[in-house]
């Protein structure tokens, strides 16, 4: 076998997903992993920290990427158009990488109270950087905060109808097709004189 294989990462990385639908994530060592690969522990040591690492590793480059889209997005757009825009394009850019491992993950992490908790750590990084971007753009500290978090369930949701369908529209699409149907929902319950949550009328219900 070669010094240097170019594939190895990839191939460690087919060999855990493997495992861990085999024989269930708390139930597979690293040892396994390089064994089923046809690669050493060491090599494995080259590519990931641990045997979560296969899973997650790349996900720290999320955070900054989507900060930068929406900093870089037109300058004319509304805070909310801005964090869309922005989710949209990182998620087209990424769908390619993910794509062909995308069910798998979903359905390992599923499984794993452990990876659970570091998706939701992953995840509350991209909400600082989103809502870090949004302020940058001038929005107010308050909504900076609110608008990142549902940025994070948009992506979240878009990603898993993408996951669930991906052959019926791209990531992006399915972003979009989110944050529309929030949109319209939220305009929806306005229109159709829904009741304020906190149960008084908002300044805004008055003529």
């Amino acid at each position: 076998m070669p010094r240097w294989d170019p594939q190895a990462e990839q191939r460690l990385r087919d060999a855990a997903v493997e495992l861990f639908l085999e024989l269930g994530y708390d139930n597979v060592t690293v040892t396994q992993i390089a064994e089923r690969a046809g690669l050493t522990r060491r090599t494995f040591s080259r590519y990931f920290t641990d045997k979560r690492d296969v899973l997650f590793a790349g996900s720290e480059e999320l955070p900054p990427a989507l900060a930068r889209a929406v900093l870089d997005a037109d300058p004319s757009l509304g805070p909310f158009d801005a964090l869309i825009n922005g989710l949209s394009e990182v998620g087209s850019a990424m769908a390619d990488r993910v794509a062909s491992l995308a069910p798998q993950r979903r359905a390992i992490i599923a499984g794993s109270p452990e990876l659970q908790e570091r998706g939701r750590t992953k995840f509350a990084e991209v909400s600082d950087a989103l809502c870090a971007a949004l302020a940058r753009r001038g929005s107010d500290p308050v909504h900076a905060r609110l608008l990142a978090d549902v940025g994070v369930a948009i992506f979240q949701s878009g990603f898993n109808r993408w996951v669930d369908d991906p052959a019926a529209r791209t990531l992006a699409q399915r972003i979009t097709e989110a944050a529309n149907q929030l949109r319209t929902a939220a305009t929806h319950d306005r229109a159709h004189g829904h009741p304020h949550p906190s149960g008084h009328p908002h300044p805004s219900d008055h003529p």
